[in-house]
């Protein structure tokens, strides 16, 4: 199997301050959706950007990045994935992700 086109790391533990912010779950939906890390697309690297925008830009328009819309949709699995089980470790739902995505 060869490396997937689009690479990214896993979210770490989310920073959730406590106190009156929000709800643990709700906080971490909203820090995963502006959650910045180095992405990587064919090689070009795309430094310390949020990621959630970047891969809904990759799905609108693969080709502009040199990629089909087969890796674009496997960077999105994979996003689920990966920042869902961080956001399901503070309360919430891997779903909650996956709609933001049709949206």
């Amino acid at each position: 199997m060869s490396d997937p086109a689009v690479t990214f790391p896993a979210p770490g533990r989310i920073p959730y301050p406590g106190g009156c912010v929000l709800e643990p779950g709700p906080y971490a939906l909203d820090y995963l959706l502006k959650w910045p890390a180095e992405l990587s697309v064919n090689g070009v690297a795309y430094p310390e950007q949020p990621l959630y925008p970047l891969i809904r830009e990759l799905l609108a328009d693969p080709a502009s990045h040199g990629i089909d819309l087969a890796d674009a949709q496997a960077a999105r699995d994979r996003f689920v994935e990966l920042a869902g089980q961080a956001l399901e470790a503070e309360g919430g739902d891997q779903r909650w992700l996956e709609r933001e995505f049709r949206d």
